[in-house]
């Protein structure tokens, strides 16, 4: 079993409170807009982190991280991506990916808006975090954490704060 955080758009905030959200977790993943490269050092630091950039990421963040990752965690097939859209719109480029190879868990950001969905479309499973910054039109901060076993995720979680 191995416990995961999920994060985005935190456009350079990182706090105690989301520390203490993920003091459970084993590794951390970020779906983009991590506002430095110097913020996904201090995260790394905390714990080993998975992220991709997004589009408010400066050129020395982009250059450090990819722009999609794709993974296998405990049998569970992922790919995070910053801009993916979401279930039944997601980005061309996006639907090409999930026909060329297929996953079980497809993770984005950028909407800052909290959404766990399954998508029958494509037999996965659809998170986005929502965004743990400041800035942007979201009222609430929001992350999530669970657990991956035997190629299931259980244990979902959020959390939440207000702006």
């Amino acid at each position: 079993m191995i416990r995961i955080g999920l994060l985005s758009d935190t456009h350079g905030i990182w706090d105690d409170s989301m520390k203490a959200f993920f003091e459970p977790c084993d590794e951390l993943w970020h779906a983009g807009d991590i506002g430095s490269l110097q913020l996904a050092d201090t995260i790394g630091a905390y714990r080993p982190l998975r992220a991709v950039y997004g589009n408010i990421d400066d050129g020395s963040t982009r250059a450090a991280l990819p722009l999609y990752r794709r993974f296998e965690v405990e049998g569970v097939r992922v790919l995070m991506m910053h801009i993916v859209g979401a279930p039944g719109r997601y980005e061309a480029e996006v639907q090409s990916m999930l026909a060329e190879q297929p996953v079980d868990l497809l993770v984005g950001g950028h909407s800052h808006i909290l959404r766990v969905e399954r998508d029958d479309r494509y037999g996965l499973l659809f998170m986005n975090p929502g965004a743990s910054g400041l800035f942007g039109p979201h009222k609430v901060r929001t992350a999530l954490r669970f657990h991956v076993e035997c190629g299931r995720i259980r244990g979902l979680e959020v959390w939440e704060r207000s702006r």
